[in-house]
């Protein structure tokens, strides 16, 4: 019995993946499920958990709060911190930002009396972006 190999062509392998669009290849393999961080959302818990422990905050908690942005439509903050003045504020962190996310942190600002945050790690420690 002879077996040839056919490259760049016929049936997929099994363990081989189609070519990824540029969209899927800055996000993770797979989501995570509710409630598990991801590495970025780990090091924000720990910048608060400082801020916390210093007095500058009175509480935060981990995808806490869930806002209905329309029919079938839900928006899940990364953090839920309210500031040692008592203002409550949602805080988003993103390594990168899509436009789908950056949308519906504009409609649930606008929705909603949260002050809203976008946090970005940089190389000398967060960068935010406020959404009023």
């Amino acid at each position: 019995m002879r077996r040839t190999t056919v490259k760049g062509g016929g049936a997929r392998s099994p363990g081989r993946r189609p070519a990824a669009n540029a969209k899927s290849r800055m996000q993770a393999l797979g989501r995570l499920k509710q409630g598990q961080k991801n590495k970025t959302e780990t090091a924000y818990g720990h910048h608060l958990q400082l801020l916390l422990t210093a007095g500058e905050i009175l509480w935060y908690r981990f995808e806490g709060i869930k806002l209905r942005l329309a029919d079938k439509t839900f928006y899940t903050a990364d953090y839920n911190v309210m500031r040692a003045d008592g203002l409550l504020e949602i805080h988003e962190v993103k390594g990168v930002w899509t436009d789908d996310a950056r949308v519906k942190i504009k409609v649930a600002a606008d929705q909603y009396p949260f002050r809203f945050i976008a946090v970005k790690k940089s190389k000398g420690g967060w960068e935010y972006e406020y959404f009023d």
